[in-house]
């Protein structure tokens, strides 16, 4: 596989602990859901039980993670009630990224442990990921690179325009409302 050299990736890898590895370190996840840095962070949205972040490594533009608050490893450790946060999660998110990205089809999924991918198997999270009938061209298929159009900056505040629009149509009073 060839590298591409990506300094500024050094300072999440150097954050990105999880619990396996030094278990007095939050989670990523954990400690983006205590920061109130939220256009910092790429945090989108605030539920109750859920909130939504931009990964920042994405698989495509407007790849999303909707992650509990709470620092679960398995579906099942879920309440009812987080389930069902993360069910409408994920329904606001693929209706965001429809209105900001017009994506043509979605893959929506969960890497549950080590063993299935998961980068970070102690806190669950679900990635809604927007997808292009082109968006697998040469450089995936011959340098397994990917080439994302619009830097992450410009993504977010397209979304962010778009869950406005949204809050403000539907009458919610805050974009962090759930």
């Amino acid at each position: 596989m060839n590298r591409l050299w990506s300094p500024w990736r050094a300072a999440y890898v150097a954050d990105a602990n999880t619990s396996t590895d030094r278990p007095e370190a939050p989670s990523v996840f954990a400690a983006i859901a205590a920061d109130d840095a939220d256009e910092d962070n790429l945090v989108l949205w605030r539920g109750e039980h859920v909130f939504v972040v931009m990964n920042r490594y994405p698989y495509n533009n407007g790849h999303l993670l909707i992650v509990p608050y709470r620092v679960v490893a398995a579906y099942d450790a879920l309440t009812t009630a987080e389930q069902r946060a993360l069910a409408a999660a994920t329904d606001r998110c693929i209706r965001w990224l429809r209105t900001a990205l017009q994506p043509d089809g979605f893959n929506v999924g969960m890497n549950l442990g080590r063993a299935a991918g998961a980068g970070i198997p102690d806190h669950l999270h679900r990635h809604v990921l927007p997808r292009w009938a082109g968006d697998t061209n040469f450089m995936t298929a011959t340098s397994e690179t990917r080439v994302l159009p619009e830097s992450l900056r410009d993504t977010y505040q397209r979304l962010r325009a778009a869950i406005d629009a949204e809050d403000t149509s539907d009458g919610a009073s805050s974009p962090t409302a759930s």
